[in-house]
């Protein structure tokens, strides 16, 4: 008779606590900046590439070296990278031969650490690239995969301007 009383009250501590961990995990938004014209929010990662892989593997020139600026004016849309949990793609404003602004199209948003790990490196990613005026950036800690898909996908980007 005790083993079931012991039993049962660690299956209710431990029902407790799973309750508790998922109504207090943290309701991340989406950053201010990619709300705007993210045409792939709901993407699985099976489908969302048919479309955006058609504009992304467009004609891209030859260009030898992207560290330099005097890039042709004008927007550009970077290939469909590979980030393990979800797609990057990023388009890049040149103006005036130089980078002015790096937006994200896609990006592993379908699970809520995806969210928050990306909500925090994703600034600081397209920052670094305008201040470098290349696609040379560093990795950002924790968001690995991010970072290289980043730098994929702004690389044919700036191939093309």
């Amino acid at each position: 008779m005790k083993k079931i009383f012991i039993g049962l009250g660690v299956l209710g501590v431990y029902a407790i606590y799973a309750l508790g961990i998922r109504h207090n995990q943290p309701i991340i938004p989406k950053p201010s900046s990619l709300t705007s014209n993210n045409t792939n929010s709901n993407s699985s990662g099976n489908g969302s590439t048919s479309t955006a892989s058609s504009s992304g593997s467009s004609t891209s020139s030859s260009s030898s070296s992207s560290s330099n600026s005097g890039y042709k004016d004008g927007n550009y849309t970077g290939s469909v990278a590979d980030a393990y949990y979800g797609n990057v793609q990023v388009s890049v404003s040149i103006s005036g031969g130089k980078i002015t602004n790096v937006k994200f199209l896609q990006y592993p948003n379908t699970h809520s650490t995806s969210v928050f790990i990306n909500q925090q490196a994703m600034p600081y990613l397209q920052q670094e690239a305008v201040q470098s005026q290349s696609y040379n950036v560093q990795i950002i800690s924790g968001a690995t995969f991010t970072s290289q898909a980043f730098i994929q996908s702004l690389q044919s980007a700036l191939n093309k301007a």
